[in-house]
């Protein structure tokens, strides 16, 4: 069987965590994996990595990072049959089906291969006497990413790329029910050139996820799941940290307070 692991500081890392998670093949019902479940100290020591690269990170020009940003996505491109085996091996879609998903991910890479025409800012002379207003963006640092069972590819590169082209750095917690695609998605990143610690890769469950919400480097999260989990993630994660997307749990079931549903983005 596969001993999956975390993704850490550019590498595979078994963390110091000893609980673990089945992973199924859900076509055959046979168990093919454990993976290791982080525990608070497994993520202090992504965040930590997370936030040494960044100082860094978030000096490299721009045009450096979407060089990058080019290879992975040219990488995923190569690799796109591997990562649809993947998700079709422990999510259970066909792999046709897994192949689109796929596909609706790297779009999202492109997208962040063009983030030099959407980072610009504005300036508006005048707006008063001897007054100019103008706006640029800058990096939040580290951010965090919280990934569903369903889409194990698309969603996290709903965040990763984006978040990483405009400077920032990346801890994802994707879901322990299929985590490979996002361990070979980390390494396809690296070999593209990406620096050790831009993007990391905890496993876990809601152990990990909480020590995320409630952790203080950590600048922003997004999240996708359902809407009683998206109001803990918001809430746990102060309020103006969560940047979430929910959805009722199950279909029939009363909906919730449509504020729980919205986004909510960091000031």
């Amino acid at each position: 069987m596969n001993d999956l692991t975390h993704w850490i500081d550019g590498a595979r890392h078994d963390g110091v965590g000893t609980r673990t998670s089945p992973v199924f093949d859900p076509a055959t019902g046979e168990q093919t994996g454990a993976v290791r479940l982080a525990g608070p100290t497994d993520v202090d020591r992504a965040v930590a990595s997370a936030a040494a690269a960044g100082e860094s990170w978030r000096e490299v020009p721009l045009g450096r990072r979407v060089d990058v940003l080019f290879r992975y996505r040219d990488l995923v491109d190569r690799h796109r049959a591997d990562l649809a085996r993947l998700v079709s091996a422990e999510h259970g879609k066909v792999f046709a089906d897994a192949l689109g998903e796929v596909q609706r991910g790297l779009e999202v890479v492109e997208l962040a291969c063009g983030i030099p025409s959407l980072l610009k800012g504005e300036i508006t002379p005048d707006v008063a006497t001897s007054v100019d207003a103008y706006s640029i963006r800058q990096p939040l640092g580290v951010v965090a990413g919280i990934t569903p069972f369903n889409f194990p590819v698309m969603v996290p590169m709903w965040m990763y790329p984006v978040a990483i082209a405009c400077g920032n750095t990346f801890v994802l917690k994707p879901s322990e029910k299929d985590p490979s695609p996002s361990l070979l998605a980390a390494e396809l990143f690296a070999e593209a050139g990406l620096p050790d610690g831009v993007l990391n890769v905890v496993q876990g469950d809601a152990e990990a996820v909480n020590v995320l919400l409630e952790h203080p480097t950590v600048r922003a999260v997004s999240f996708v799941g359902s809407t009683p989990i998206a109001r803990h993630v918001y809430e746990t994660a102060g309020g103006g940290r969560g940047r979430r997307r929910g959805r009722p749990a199950r279909p029939g079931h009363r909906r919730a307070d449509p504020r729980a549903r919205c986004r909510a983005r960091a000031a």
